[in-house]
């Protein structure tokens, strides 16, 4: 069992920057697999990045390439998204989530953070 707890949500102008962070408990978490998934209203969730348990691979979704990037520290149960470049269509609630595979179907998740909120202003 894992639980997640997002951070760092917020309001920022287009062109800034946010850096999320996805806490985890469990003494398992090196073991999974993190990603990040975005839902903006009437959207469906949408794959933005992951990382594999090492933290020595990642896969990132097309649009945001580039501008984000994710890290874990394995030893304080936790994996960020830095955020760069911020546009408006960034604009959603940010999923933490865990899986035992390396996959970007949201489907292949096992574990949910709660969500934060992201509003990027134009």
């Amino acid at each position: 069992q894992v639980q997640l707890v997002e951070s760092g949500g917020g309001l920022v102008q287009a062109g800034g920057s946010l850096r999320l962070s996805c806490a985890a408990s469990g003494r398992t978490f090196s073991s999974y697999t993190m990603g990040w998934f975005r839902q903006a209203p009437g959207t469906e969730r949408e794959f933005v990045i992951a990382i594999n348990w090492s933290g020595g691979t990642t896969l990132t979704g097309d649009s945001v390439k580039g501008r984000f990037t994710i890290s874990r520290d394995n030893a304080k149960n936790t994996v960020y998204l830095q955020m760069n470049s911020l546009k408006p269509e960034d604009t959603g609630v940010y999923y933490c989530a865990a899986t035992t595979r390396f996959l970007t179907d949201y489907k292949s998740y096992d574990y949910w953070g709660q969500g934060t909120q992201v509003t990027v202003s134009s």
